[in-house]
């Protein structure tokens, strides 16, 4: 694909953004940025859920993984399932009930100002990380397919795209996030689909051998059952896909948000439970994406020497085999564009809710707007929306520079370590009365992960092999957990039903 179509299809793609933003903007206040006002249709966030849940860091990087990982990750999915249950019938719940706008004002309440505030915090790194690796994951390879032929810098490349993205949300917010939301996750699973089609066409693959073919790779297995040392065992699988849900959703600001804009608590269940379903399947479509991609690498040897050549090391980085097959293959030039707009289309949800979501906490928890009034209130959220803007900037070009070799791995790690305390103080504040004194949460938040840091890094040495996978974030939450309860006491309701 020539790099005038690339630039055509991302002006167009932009206007059309606009073009939503304008239309559900009209008229917005600050109700609108954070709550859309309370009454979207449920199926409707739901769906745009998927694009924001998926990103690009699923989209490109999940595919390239399946050759070493096989269909392992689907183990993660199933406990995804789990994860969204609960959130449904324990978190929601009382998130509905407390009507918040920025749950973390329940930790106010529940350990004190000091708690609150730290929270928040966790928060406002969590998602920086998260949304930093996945908008550089989709930027990188615009750079290298695109712009570093126009001989662009990185750093304008970034910061063009979060301009664009401050554009289209600086005034709708949630409002304008939920229908381009749903544009964008129309467009990766159109993207997702026909890829699938087009790749397994080449390959004259029919639908029902398709996955034999991938089994017959070596690629298809599921459950890793033979080695509980290893990262990827089973058990871990599960109960970290589980615990990746609760901490990166359930107590997440940017996924929460969304639900919260729902017109009751019955519609944000469904919500919840449809959206959870249909995220399994989609994930189901993308390992077998990742089959296939390995499968046309086979079969086109010569595609595989251009992929190899763009990773230093000349083994193949799997971020930019999608986009090596999509862009420099042989399958024409409509699946290039439709990898670009569901590339596109997945960085970008993920990205502008993410700023939203930031910038509601950093307006809510720290800058105390609602104490002020409406105009103030929304000068002052337009300049925690233009600081967040430029956190993400400067955290994607941080990440520039110490980007490891698989992003969704990173991205993940990342958060066992930031998203673990968080979950441990919900879960104890939701399932326990005792109450803790506020000065003590946040030693017990910081030196948790640190002390899990230091184990994980050294855990082969110390364990006789072992391997933590993804339920690092569920040990971190529990030991944060247990540690509450060690310096709690018991409270005054407590003993009066007792």
């Amino acid at each position: 694909m020539s790099k005038e179509l690339i630039l055509t299809i991302l002006v167009v793609y932009f206007l059309v953004l606009l073009g939503i933003s304008y239309l559900t903007s009209r008229k917005a206040d600050n109700e609108t940025f954070f709550t859309g006002n309370r009454n979207n249709k449920w199926y409707l966030v739901a769906f745009g859920m998927i694009g924001a849940s998926m990103s690009g860091v699923t989209f490109i990087s999940l595919p390239g993984t399946i050759e070493n990982s096989h269909f392992t990750y689907l183990q993660m999915a199933l406990g995804y399932i789990i994860g969204y249950v609960i959130i449904a019938f324990v978190l929601l719940p009382l998130y509905y009930r407390l009507n918040l706008t920025s749950i973390y004002s329940y930790l106010k309440d529940r350990f004190g100002p000091i708690t609150y505030k730290m929270g928040a915090g966790f928060f406002i790194v969590s998602r920086l990380i998260g949304a930093s690796l996945r908008m550089y994951l989709v930027v990188i390879v615009l750079q290298r397919f695109v712009f570093d032929q126009m001989q662009m810098p990185f750093g304008i490349t970034v910061t063009i795209s979060i301009l664009l993205i401050w554009v289209y949300t600086f005034r709708g917010g949630i409002k304008t996030i939920i229908w381009t939301d749903t544009l964008q996750t129309l467009f990766m699973l159109i993207a997702l689909g026909l890829s699938i089609y087009f790749i397994s066409d080449s390959l004259s693959l029919s639908l029902d051998t398709i996955y034999t073919s991938i089994k017959d790779a070596g690629m298809a297995d599921i459950f890793q059952t033979t080695d509980p040392k290893a990262g990827n065992y089973w058990i871990k699988g599960i109960l970290g896909g589980m615990f990746i849900t609760l901490g990166m959703t359930g107590v997440d600001q940017d996924m929460m948000q969304k639900n919260l804009t729902c017109r009751s608590l019955g519609e944000a269940k469904k919500n919840m439970l449809s959206f959870s379903v249909v995220l399994f399947f989609v994930n189901v479509l993308f390992v077998v994406l990742g089959g296939l991609l390995f499968l046309y690498i086979d079969a086109h040897p010569e595609i595989g020497t251009i992929w190899r050549g763009l990773d230093d090391a000349g083994k193949g980085d799997g971020d930019l085999l999608f986009a090596t097959i999509a862009l420099k293959g042989t399958l024409g030039v409509s699946i290039g564009i439709f990898f670009l707009l569901g590339l596109i289309a997945a960085a970008y949800s993920s990205a502008d809710s993410a700023l939203t979501a930031l910038t509601t906490s950093l307006a809510i928890d720290f800058m105390n707007i609602e104490q002020y009034d409406k105009a103030t209130q929304e000068r002052k959220r337009r300049w925690a929306h233009v600081i967040m803007s430029i956190a993400l900037l400067l955290t994607i070009l941080i990440f520039k520079e110490v980007k490891s070799d698989k992003v969704i791995w990173e991205l993940f790690s990342a958060a066992n370590y930031t998203y673990g305390p968080l979950l441990g103080l919900f879960l104890f504040g939701i399932l326990s009365k005792r109450r803790v004194q506020d000065i003590f949460t946040p030693f017990i938040c910081f030196v948790v992960p640190a002390i899990l840091f230091i184990v994980n890094k050294y855990s082969v040495e110390l364990f006789d092999g072992y391997s933590f996978g993804s339920e690092m974030l569920g040990i971190n939450a529990f030991l944060v957990i247990l540690l509450l309860w060690i310096f709690s006491t018991e409270s005054v309701r407590f003993k009066e039903n007792n």
